[in-house]
């Protein structure tokens, strides 16, 4: 191989356009010191904004690796490189990655949706496809959900943005719907009232709002009544449950049957 006629080939070049590749060189170190300024202030403005410190860093690495292709292709076009045929290559790549990974990149854009608009936080007990769980950690394409078996729920960020979620903690209060039955002879309103003081004594109940005993259906064998205390998301559970075992006990000692199937043996 002629090294010496490389060597004179890209000397002639140099001196032709010396001009040129000085300024392609002062593009690429201006270019590039300004990028990185460029950056740090946009994730500033992001960490202003409240924008998740995941997603300010991934928005700020993916804006200067783009700055700095840009300021590449400047810089080879001043030293008279043609930035056509290149820039087609480019954009062949990226539209072939993309397809490739059409799937990560939906979990990308739901994840930057979840973390700028925040329809829950770390912390919040929420129900979205067909999971329920405290969310224990958001990432840029998954979000991690501790369900109440206390097993680890990994749900996709593409399909949790663009699905229903319900965040039971956003209002500080969760509604407890129970529904107690009595039979047909029992008195309503000391029905009503034995349920009533069950919630009231139970310290986790909440007073505000205030729980409601109402007949709620007039079923085949027994009178419903819909038993609806107030709790925090922390204490929903331990409400449930104690209400409906206290509201068992306190029926039983007023003396107020809740019916069930009985089975009558006939002897002939």
């Amino acid at each position: 191989m002629d090294y010496q006629k490389y060597l004179d080939l890209t000397t002639n070049f140099i001196d032709r356009n010396a001009t040129n590749v000085i300024g392609a060189i002062l593009i690429l170190i201006i270019g590039f010191w300004l990028s990185k300024k460029i950056v740090k202030i946009t994730q500033k403005l992001m960490a202003k904004r409240g924008f998740d410190e995941t997603l300010q860093k991934f928005l700020g690495d993916l804006f200067g690796w783009g700055l700095k292709v840009l300021i590449f292709i400047t810089a080879i076009s001043q030293v008279g490189i043609e930035t056509t045929s290149f820039i087609a290559i480019l954009g062949a790549a990226g539209l072939a990655v993309g397809l490739a990974l059409q799937g990560a990149l939906a979990n990308f854009a739901g994840g930057a949706l979840i973390m700028i608009f925040k329809p829950f936080k770390v912390g919040d007990l929420i129900e979205a496809q067909g999971e329920i769980g405290v969310v224990k950690e958001i990432q840029i394409f998954v979000t991690k959900l501790i369900s109440p078996g206390n097993k680890l729920v990994i749900v996709p960020n593409g399909i949790l943005s663009n699905g229903n979620i319900k965040n039971y903690t956003e209002e500080g209060k969760l509604r407890v719907d129970l529904t107690f039955g009595v039979g047909y002879s029992e008195d309503i309103k000391k029905t009503k009232e034995v349920l009533m003081n069950v919630m009231l004594k139970n310290s986790k109940v909440l007073k505000d709002p205030a729980p409601t005993v109402n007949v709620s259906e007039l079923a085949d064998s027994s009178v419903n009544f819909a038993v609806r205390p107030w709790a925090t998301p922390a204490d929903y559970w331990d409400v449930y449950f104690s209400v409906i075992e206290e509201g068992k006990y306190a029926l039983d000692k007023a003396g107020i049957e809740i019916p069930y199937p009985h089975q009558v043996n006939v002897t002939k």
